[in-house]
């Protein structure tokens, strides 16, 4: 089978260089461990690597995505506070909300 191609100077059916986001993508900013952490908006991460991540399970794959949102050396930095279940459910859900998701949109679970 063939994928059959347009020369570039044909028109395109979607022009994704043109898609902008339809909220704004403010950090999310969170008081932990006397410091402030800004997580990147979870629409703005690099996809590409969200899904090497969200091919993982569960607990996995909220570890993963705020690890990206926060980066790594700020990640190494934030885990060095104890984290209980409770208080990662509700940076997971507020940062959701934050970010314009919902739990419904993931089978992502803190309780793991």
């Amino acid at each position: 089978m063939s994928t059959k191609t347009r020369p570039d100077d044909q028109p395109f059916d979607f022009n994704l260089d043109a898609v902008q986001a339809e909220a704004g993508l403010d950090p999310f900013v969170v008081h932990w461990g006397g410091a402030r952490w800004s997580f990147a908006h979870m629409q703005s991460l690099d996809m590409w690597k969200a899904l090497e991540v969200t091919a993982k399970v569960d607990i996995e794959v909220i570890m993963g995505t705020l690890r990206m949102a926060l980066g790594n050396e700020n990640w190494t930095e934030f885990q060095k506070t104890p984290l209980p279940g409770y208080k990662l459910r509700a940076l997971w859900k507020a940062y959701q909300e934050h970010s314009g998701t919902t739990a419904g949109e993931s089978s992502a679970s803190a309780d793991s």
